[in-house]
């Protein structure tokens, strides 16, 4: 008999999304003891986990606090850094001097006033980002977003975090079990078993029978074994927009102890594809992500190596691990009494850092969506697959956008992988609809309207100009009403470089503050 009532949530799998959900849901409801929610993570001990997402978005540190974690913990026990944002090398024309940033500080005087048309008119020699935030000098400068004294979470500059996968996902895990009255059922799911109506009933473990839920939360990775296997929700593949399906991954100690870690994830351009270096306290994350439909894995790994050489890698490194993934997503996340969540949902590569992001996102709206009963739960389902659908869609666009200012070609462009990626049956309608308007005005509020945008306009203004875009002559002065005259995009430049001049001495350096942390932790 179907329950009612939602009282018990099951979790299928760990690793970062299973645990961050539990987090998330645990901490969000009353504990079942106390007439709340019950949660449950069962998690196989045969199956390991991915560990994808070393980065995350500024959202993290509300997730955290939000679940009761330490920050001071977190830096200890998942071998943490700052991430203030990306940097892109040799993207728009892949030359040695090529690079921007996307910074996660807001253009100072973001919605106050024309600052990509006062850039153009009379700074375009500039990198927007460089003139608009202080940003990117704290990330070339190496420093931290915040000081010793800045208690747990509170930011100086906004920053997100670089972590270690695996030991991400075992502090969740402790923390859940300790002090969220998660229940664990270290187990193997070996059949599915359902109600007559077609919602799951229970799953069938190895060693501990029959686990029966009201809803099920499908965090099994790329086998999707409940929504892709068991329920047969299609999956959109988007290879035919974002081309890459191929990684290779590995751990570069530092040449030095004291050697700087980087403010930011850096992500180079390659012949088909590119590389993103990372950079935690005691050791650099670097893979190189590919189409192999544009290049060979030896090709690939080649490249790989020789990055790690040119920026201070050692000659010999392990073996890199090799992903394949489908670039795509599910048509629906939530069917029937089942959520997915994590990879079990989509997958797409790693530019950016939306992978977590998502997760984060994902276990939030389920808590606020929680039914109260099964006849209220396709309400919410409905509602959580429209804003996912969009999310997915919306990050896609997003990263598209990387791919379709490139200028690279020649001897940039040996496979034909950047010219494919600007041919114009590779772009999303609204994508290519938007980049027309674009062309006349910067991109604004009105262009991203849901509350919970995944990337805001900035965000699609630091990369525009970033890449180079060239609008259509005349935008430089255009003026609109209520974003004041060039008078005020000036003054708020101006402000800008005074808070580069001050901050920058007033900062200490990523390596130096997070040693104190972790000595001595961060006020609360």
């Amino acid at each position: 008999m179907v329950s009612t009532t939602i009282r018990h949530v099951v979790i299928v799998g760990g690793g970062s999304a299973g645990w961050l959900t539990a987090a998330v849901l645990a901490s969000s409801f009353q504990q079942a003891e106390s007439g709340g929610l019950r949660v449950t993570l069962v998690e196989s001990p045969d199956v390991p986990t991915i560990g994808v997402g070393e980065g995350t978005w500024p959202t993290m540190r509300d997730t955290l606090r939000a679940c009761g974690l330490s920050e001071s913990a977190f830096f200890r026990e998942c071998d943490a850094a700052f991430k203030q944002g990306s940097r892109f090398n040799r993207w728009a024309s892949g030359a040695a001097d090529d690079y921007y940033f996307h910074p996660f500080v807001l253009p100072q005087g973001w919605g106050d006033a024309d600052l990509a048309g006062r850039w153009l008119e009379r700074h375009a020699s500039v990198p927007f980002a460089d003139l608009v935030s202080y940003q990117p000098h704290l990330c070339v400068h190496g420093r931290a977003p915040k000081q010793a004294a800045t208690p747990e979470f509170a930011a100086v500059a906004n920053y997100g975090y670089h972590l270690d996968a695996g030991k991400f996902g075992l502090f969740l895990k402790k923390h859940c079990l300790e002090k969220l009255g998660v229940h664990y059922v270290p187990d193997h799911v070996t059949a599915i078993l359902s109600h007559d109506n077609g919602d799951i009933a229970a799953l069938q473990t190895r060693a501990h029978g029959e686990l029966a839920g009201d809803l099920f939360v499908d965090c099994t990775g790329m086998q999707s074994l409940l929504l892709g296997k068991h329920y047969g929700v299609p999956f959109l593949a988007q290879r035919g927009v974002l081309f890459n399906d191929s990684a290779l991954a590995v751990q570069v100690p530092y040449a030095n102890q004291d050697d700087p870690i980087a403010s930011q994830t850096t992500s180079t351009a390659q012949q088909a594809g590119w590389i993103w270096d990372i950079g935690l306290p005691t050791r650099r994350g670097i893979g190189h992500v590919y189409s192999s439909a544009h290049t060979s894995d030896e090709a690939a790994e080649r490249a790989l190596r020789d990055y790690i050489r040119a920026t201070g890698g050692p000659e010999d490194i392990p073996a890199p691990r090799k992903l394949r993934f489908e670039p795509g997503y599910r048509a629906r996340f939530w069917h029937r009494n089942c959520v997915a969540i994590g990879l079990s949902s989509g997958f797409i590569e790693p530019l950016e850092a939306s992978a977590l992001a998502l997760v984060e996102l994902a276990s939030a709206m389920l808590a606020d969506e929680m039914p109260a009963t099964r006849a209220q739960m396709d309400i919410s389902a409905r509602r959580f697959n429209d804003s996912f659908t969009y999310r997915w869609e919306r990050v896609i666009d997003f990263l598209k956008l990387h791919y379709v200012l490139s200028r690279r070609g020649g001897e940039h462009d040996g496979s034909g992988y950047w010219r494919d990626n600007r041919r114009g049956e590779t772009i999303p309608q609204r994508l290519s609809d938007l980049l027309a308007l674009w062309r006349h005005r910067p991109p604004s509020r009105g262009d991203f309207d849901r509350i919970l945008e995944v990337f805001p306009a900035a965000s699609y203004q630091y990369v525009l100009y970033g890449m180079g875009f060239a609008p259509e002559p005349g935008l430089a002065r255009r003026e609109r009403v209520g974003e004041g005259d060039g008078a005020t995009a000036d003054a708020f430049l101006r402000q800008a470089a005074d808070l580069t001049r001050r901050m920058l001495p007033g900062l200490p350096d990523n390596r130096g503050l997070i040693a104190h942390i972790v000595r001595h932790g961060l006020p609360t």
